[in-house]
């Protein structure tokens, strides 16, 4: 029987090596700019979008800007500087994560079944060169200079950033013109260094900005041209109603309630884990499919990896119809947090990523499970001890092989690294 929880630890799943965004980098002379890891938060309420970005990068950002495509010109109250604990919390609460439960005695008594509580109620810039550039709106929020653009070639675009000294990805121009055909607008961030060097962070502040559209989608093509090799990116939406999904690729779980062996339990081992079994997934289908990680209202969790999301972060992430009258969240409203991540190339993914909310409300955790052994007494103290015994070496072996389908990894190898149990003699 395996009735008891005592631990639970989480794994942020950040990738190490990740290049990805929903938009591109261009720095001026020679500076190597690129994602180490992305992560979004999408806020959906009606037709109304809340987009906050979060990336680490690498290399000199004396003169930096970020471009991406956006459906309406915004205005400084649309856009925001996040705090960068908002999006740690949400990644910590929702990270795939490891359960431990210990054996009971198997000669006591069973317990009553106790019912479960329900989950409590959820709560300046040079002019453009051409005329077919137009500078639709210039302001400054918090560390970042920001003009948003409108352009009626694609080429004109690049020669825009060109003119004013940026170094353009190779294949800017074809990337960009989709979105100068459905006249999408173009958010360019540029750092205020000034503003950077007084918060002391090596890291950008995360930008957020709110629009009206009819679509539910996230432009992640003008990232690849950064890429250097398959790239990783996290979402996390924030809806009213149910489970969110991709309509234009097919959208699949993580493989969950797997039992493990007990020395996963290392924090490096379980990480090495997780990474590999998503490696060989993605190598699997080609990098063509967005996987499901999660799915909670993030106002309770069972087990949970880290206390949930405060009102207060739920509505700075976006979150806003639970915000009252007076700005101040009410402590009421449906919100459902769904983790999707995904790898990809721009071979597999073609296409910017469109979502649809579902009318799934079911909850869903990648969740690893370790079992201890009951340890506690004579393996002959009743008859259910004995067959207890003789069905631990069956329950390990399938926790070995487990671990052996998911990873590849040589069974033999983990079986050397797992505990011998003792054949139980027949009387």
């Amino acid at each position: 029987m395996m009735r008891r929880l005592l631990a639970i630890a989480a794994l942020a799943m950040v990738p190490a090596h990740a290049h990805a965004f929903c938009g591109f980098y261009v720095g001026k002379a020679d500076s190597s700019l690129f994602n180490e890891a992305s992560q979004v938060i999408l806020a959906r309420d009606g037709q109304t979008t809340t987009l906050s970005m979060r990336n680490d990068y690498r290399g000199d950002p004396s003169e930096f800007a970020l471009v991406v495509p956006v459906p309406v010109v915004l205005k400084k109250e649309d856009v925001k500087v996040l705090d960068a604990k908002v999006f740690q919390h949400l990644d910590d609460y929702s990270a795939p994560r490891l359960v431990e439960y210990h054996d009971e005695d198997p000669c006591a008594p069973p317990r009553p079944m106790m019912a479960m509580a329900p989950p409590p109620a959820a709560m300046a810039m040079a002019p453009a060169p051409k005329p077919q550039v137009k500078v639709e709106a210039f302001f400054t929020v918090g560390e970042f200079d920001i003009v948003i653009l409108s352009a009626e070639e694609s080429d004109a675009l690049e020669s825009w950033l060109t003119t004013n000294g940026y170094n353009i990805p190779k294949g800017a121009s074809d990337a960009l013109r989709p979105y100068v055909r459905q006249g999408m607008k173009f958010f360019v961030a540029r750092v205020n260094l000034k503003a950077h060097d007084k918060g002391g962070s090596q890291y950008l502040s995360p930008l957020q900005f709110s629009f009206s559209s009819p679509k539910f989608m996230l432009p992640m093509r003008l990232g690849m041209l950064n890429a250097k090799g398959p790239q990783d990116l996290i979402v996390y939406t924030l809806t009213r109603s149910g489970r969110v999904e991709a309509t234009n690729y097919q959208t699949t779980p993580v493989p969950t309630a797997v039992d493990l062996p007990l020395y996963v339990r290392d924090q490096a081992v379980f990480k090495d884990f997780y990474k590999t079994m998503f490696d060989r997934m993605t190598r699997a289908d080609g990098y063509r499919k967005v996987y499901t990680e999660y799915v909670w209202a993030p106002t309770w969790c069972d087990p949970c990896a880290a206390p949930p999301p405060t009102m207060d972060e739920l509505a700075a992430a976006g979150a806003r119809w639970i915000v009252g009258s007076d700005g101040r969240p009410t402590g009421r409203g449906d919100v459902t947090l769904t983790r999707l991540h995904l790898r990809y190339t721009p071979e597999s993914f073609p296409e910017d990523l469109v979502f649809q909310q579902t009318a799934d409300r079911g909850t869903f955790q990648a969740r690893y499970v370790l079992h201890h052994p009951w340890s506690g007494g004579n393996p002959y103290k009743c008859s259910a001890s004995i067959e207890y015994y003789r069905e631990l070496g069956k329950r390990m072996d399938g926790e070995a092989e487990s671990l052996a389908k998911l990873t590849g990894w040589k069974l033999e190898d983990i079986k050397a690294r797992m505990p011998r149990m003792s054949l139980i003699p027949a009387q």
